[in-house]
C-alpha cells in the first residue's frame, strides 16, 4: 500500500485541466475510487474530488455508462439534423423573397392587422417612413391656394 493508502493511480492531461483515478484503502480496509479534478484557476491550483466506493461501484458506472450513451445519441442525433438542414434549399428564395410583410401591434391578431392595413385613412405607409396624402380633391388648381 502507498502513501495515503493509494493502491493504484493514473492521470489523463487535458488543455488545462488534469483528471486522477486514484483506487484507495481507508484505514477499516475499505476499497474506493477517488476522482480529481486540477486546474489552474487565477495562478491558483485548483482541485475538486469525488469519492465512490466499491460497494457502490456498479450502480456508479450504470449511471455513467447510461450518460455517456444518451450523449453519444444525441450527439448522433444532432449531426444528422445538421446535414438535413444543409441539404434542404432555403424557402427565402423565390416567390417568398417578394411577398408584402405585415407588421403588427404587440397582442394584435392578425386578422386585427389585416383589417389596420386595409383601411384608407390617407396614409401611405412604405416601410420605415410614413407619408401623408392629400385629401384635396385632384381637380383643384395648385395657383388657388
Amino acid at each position: 500500500m502507498g502513501i495515503r493508502g493509494e493502491l493504484y493511480t493514473t492521470q489523463i492531461n487535458l488543455d488545462n485541466r488534469s483528471y486522477f483515478f486514484n483506487v484507495k484503502e481507508n484505514r477499516e480496509g475499505d476499497v474506493f475510487l477517488q476522482i480529481v479534478e486540477s486546474k489552474i484557476k487565477g495562478g491558483v491550483d485548483d482541485r475538486r474530488a469525488i469519492i465512490v466506493f466499491a460497494d457502490d461501484m456498479q450502480r456508479f458506472l450504470g449511471g455513467l455508462n447510461s450518460s455517456l450513451e444518451y450523449i453519444e445519441k444525441d450527439h448522433q442525433e444532432r449531426a444528422k439534423a445538421k446535414a438535413e438542414k444543409k441539404a434542404t434549399p432555403r424557402s427565402d428564395s423565390g416567390e417568398n423573397k417578394n411577398a408584402k410583410k405585415v407588421y403588427r401591434r404587440k397582442g394584435e391578431s392578425r386578422l386585427v392587422a389585416d383589417r389596420r392595413e386595409k383601411r384608407d385613412d390617407g396614409i401611405k405607409r412604405t416601410g420605415k417612413v410614413i407619408h401623408v396624402t392629400s385629401k384635396r380633391p385632384e381637380s383643384t388648381n395648385d395657383s388657388e391656394y
